[in-house]
């Protein structure tokens, strides 16, 4: 006969310590990659700052017009080089035209064309780095055709192009819409270079890289290598390129349209807006003060943009 108290029916006794020390400690899903790069891109003061003042400048041009409905082309002899006032808070110009709406309206075509002019050369610039790095049979020929363009004087091409196709496009597809073409082209044509360099050295690192060694092993062809394993791992350099181009687009058609070989008088840029101010400067100085100030910000707040995210895609900074 076994007694109640014999070791047989005695079970070790579970106590609260050692079962909160059994328990399995919960652990936090890992992050995304671009969790991850969304962080690092908020920490950057710069670029929080120069995201924040593109928006305010974005909204301003496309959402202003709604609530400040006057025409840009309006005349008004009598009110014109008219200073600030309630009426007119950036003043008139010198055929009576409201300088706020004009600005408006300026700052649409201004980012209209650098962000136009900008996909032209990542387009460009991508294609060309990508087949210069992946097959070296082009490497060299393509290379030399870069360090052509790379010599050629920027502004002297752009004015010979301006004055070559100006009349040409304006007759085909009209003053405004020829004009906006030949800006974009010219632009684009002679701004995918550095973007291409850029492309190409990451191309040449990544041919090493052991997946793509692995593709290459089973018989993947060079286009489905490019789209699935070369592209999307230099998307990081190309973003930044596509932010700094933006800026530098705009810095160029104002400076076209600074020297009188831009836009027509009556389409307002920016650069137009410089051009026609100057002769006023001592006058209405705002007029000049006002296109500068809003092309500096513009050009500033998206070369930050583009600082945080070269930072934010760079795995070598992204964890510090």
């Amino acid at each position: 006969m076994t007694e109640p108290n014999s070791p047989e029916d005695q079970t070790p006794a579970t106590t609260p310590a050692a079962a909160v020390l059994a328990a399995p400690v919960p652990t936090a899903p890992p992050r995304s990659q671009w969790a991850d790069v969304w962080s690092q891109f908020t920490h950057h003061k710069g670029a929080m700052a120069g995201a924040v003042v593109f928006i305010l400048i974005l909204a301003g041009v496309f959402l202003g017009p709604l609530l400040w409905q006057i025409d840009p082309s309006y005349i008004d002899i009598r009110a014109r080089n008219q200073g600030p006032s309630l009426a007119h808070p950036f003043g008139t110009d010198q055929l009576g035209r409201d300088m706020m709406a004009r600005m408006m309206a300026g700052g649409q075509v201004s980012v209209a064309v650098g962000v136009t002019a900008m996909l032209l050369a990542l387009f460009l610039g991508s294609l060309v780095g990508v087949l210069a790095g992946y097959f070296r049979r082009i490497d060299g020929p393509l290379m030399r055709l870069t360090d052509l363009f790379l010599a050629l004087p920027l502004l002297p091409l752009l004015l010979v192009m301006v004055m070559l196709f100006r009349d040409m496009l304006s007759k085909n597809f009209g003053p405004e819409t020829g004009i906006f073409i030949l800006m974009v082209v010219a632009i684009g044509i002679t701004s995918w270079m550095p973007t291409a360099r850029i492309v190409r050295g990451d191309v040449l690192a990544l041919k090493e890289r052991e997946f793509v060694l692995a593709a290459r092993s089973i018989g993947t062809t060079p286009f489905k290598m490019i789209l699935r394993h070369i592209l999307p791992n230099v998307v990081s350099p190309i973003v930044v390129s596509a932010t700094l181009g933006i800026a530098n687009a705009i810095i160029t058609e104002s400076a076209l349209s600074f020297l009188g070989l831009g836009f027509p008088p009556d389409f307002p840029t920016w650069g137009r807006l410089l051009f026609d101010a100057v002769d006023y400067m001592q006058q209405n100085p705002e007029r000049v003060m006002l296109p500068g100030i809003a092309i500096s910000l513009s050009v500033l707040s998206v070369n930050y943009l583009g600082d945080g995210l070269r930072d934010a895609l760079d795995p070598r900074i992204r964890g510090r």
